[in-house]
């Protein structure tokens, strides 16, 4: 089992914006976090798959669905953050 960590800073302000669109857009479980402690406006969207294998097949899953058109009702995202990484771990 291995665990996805998409972890993404924050815009001021827009934190709790970004947790709560990546919560009812997902398309698959996953947990959606927000910080505590530590640094400020960090967003965590936490998934697991079996193996690695699993994680590269959604991934190119994503990437062959179509984009839909912008809806200029719902906020882009990527404008809501000002930097992210991926971390993932094997789980023991």
């Amino acid at each position: 089992m291995i665990v996805v960590r998409e972890v993404f800073i924050a815009k001021p302000g827009m934190a709790s914006k970004l947790a709560t669109m990546f919560k009812s857009e997902m398309g698959r479980d996953v947990k959606v976090l927000t910080d505590m402690t530590g640094s400020f406006n960090k967003v965590i969207v936490e998934s697991e798959y079996e193996n690695l294998a699993a994680f590269e097949q959604e991934m190119q899953e994503y990437m062959k669905k179509p984009r839909p058109a912008s809806d200029p009702s719902k906020p882009n995202y990527q404008e809501m953050y000002t930097h992210g990484k991926r971390e993932i771990f094997r789980t023991w």
